[in-house]
């Protein structure tokens, strides 16, 4: 097996499950994963090895799924009226308060790492645990970077 080809079925998993958080659909999560590897294959020799192979694919499948949404309005749609949640559940309330893309806007200007931390955990549903785990810290940093990174969406949302 070619270094590739393990990196490839050690970490599928996982960018699998990351952009099915994000995109909240097994077929746009399965065309995304793939073409994530693709890009990675492509450009296998510039990764520095500065963070875990892991994140930089995560991070190779987020910039690939903005890419699609821009690319397809029709995903845009306004989340109001299939969400229904109570007034004190932060994440789903933004949710409901506007579009998808709107959202990804807002988290997208968040400044790092506010803003990995908050997609790791918003849409890949990753613990705590495992998010400090890929930025080599501890679990509480994680806890606190995450409660950080929503005080700063509520300023910018209300």
């Amino acid at each position: 097996m070619t270094d590739f080809e393990e990196i490839y079925s050690k970490y599928f998993k996982d960018v699998y499950r990351y952009t099915l958080g994000l995109s909240k659909n097994k077929s746009i999560a399965e065309d995304i994963t793939q073409e994530t590897f693709f890009k990675a294959l492509k450009c296998i020799d510039g990764f520095k090895e500065n963070c875990k192979i892991s994140v930089w694919l995560c991070q190779i499948a987020k910039n690939t799924y903005f890419s699609y949404l821009k690319k397809q309005p029709y995903l845009l749609e306004d989340v109001d009226s299939a969400v229904d949640v109570p007034d004190d559940d932060f994440e789903q309330k933004i949710i409901a308060d506007g579009s998808a893309y709107e959202i990804h806007k807002l988290i997208h200007n968040l400044e790092e790492p506010y803003k990995e931390v908050f997609m790791l955990r918003f849409f890949g549903d990753l613990s705590f645990c495992k998010i400090a785990e890929l930025f080599g810290k501890t679990e509480s940093w994680a806890r606190v970077t995450y409660h950080r990174a929503r005080a700063k969406l509520k300023e910018t949302l209300l």
